[in-house]
């Protein structure tokens, strides 16, 4: 596997943490992980180093199901923004008001 998944409970709250590279190979143990939980879990993604686009995809739908993403670096969440519109039919510009982060091309 070339992602590591932690479970953290902090509080009354618990995040999924992942770090490394997550690629198409990691997605049924992502899901897997993901649907043992009893409801909707922040993912963490802080420490993760490379991210293929098919994982992309599955974030972009769990996003949209009221997964909240955490700690994406600007890549990741330009892409998970751009995935959304493209397979949702959403305009480009919705849910990137306000972000200094992204320029535009």
């Amino acid at each position: 596997m070339s992602c590591r998944i932690d479970r953290v409970a902090g509080g009354d709250s618990i995040a999924l943490c992942i770090s490394g590279r997550i690629t198409n190979q990691d997605l049924d143990t992502l899901r897997n992980v993901m649907d043992a939980e009893a409801s909707a879990v922040p993912i963490d993604l802080e420490n993760v180093d490379l991210i293929d686009r098919e994982v992309v995809k599955f974030l972009a739908q769990r996003e949209l199901n009221g997964t909240v993403l955490r700690n994406c670096s600007a890549y990741v969440r330009e892409w998970v923004t751009r995935e959304r519109a493209e397979t949702h039919g959403r305009p480009l510009e919705q849910g990137l008001e306000g972000r200094e982060d992204i320029e535009d091309a």
